[in-house]
């Protein structure tokens, strides 16, 4: 049985998060609960009022957006480096992480992705979870970049 990638996970949160609330939102619009039911009927999930403003690009999230794009750096640098000592990529094909161009676009997109979804969390009001998407990132990036830095040379198959 093969366990789902942690980007299809991450998807299926998404997926969870963002379909509640447009439900709970259309059935409001087209009068599906009655007016005087309205008040006892609460939606399951709302969009939380926010408590505290903050500017998307304020000085935390420029941080946390750093953070991120150093953390896919030293994933470009340290792959590249258990490559050149003949260690093979799991996640990606050798064939994509030896393509340089390739490797440094799949970079950037991964961090575009880390910001794109930032944003839309700070759009819909969940700042706390707009900070954890890139503090995240970065814990489960920098953990993956000292693997790739311990792995040594790759044995011969017999």
């Amino acid at each position: 049985m093969r366990i789902p990638s942690g980007e299809v996970l991450l998807f299926l949160l998404f997926v969870c998060l963002f379909s509640a609330p447009g439900t709970a939102r259309a059935q409001d619009e087209a009068g599906a609960v009655p007016p005087d039911k309205a008040a006892q009927a609460q939606p399951a999930f709302s969009t939380p009022k926010p408590t505290e403003t903050h500017r998307f690009w304020d000085r935390t999230n420029l941080e946390l957006f750093s953070g991120v794009a150093a953390v896919r750096a030293l994933d470009y640098a340290s792959t590249r480096h258990f490559r050149a000592r003949g260690a093979n990529e799991t996640l990606l094909s050798n064939s994509i992480v030896d393509n340089k161009p390739l490797f440094v676009g799949i970079e950037v997109a991964a961090t575009a992705a880390s910001v794109g979804i930032s944003y839309l969390f700070h759009r819909t009001g969940h700042h706390k979870l707009e900070r954890w998407v890139s503090i995240v990132h970065i814990s489960v990036g920098g953990l993956g970049d000292a693997r790739n830095y311990t792995l040594g040379h790759s044995s011969p198959s017999p």
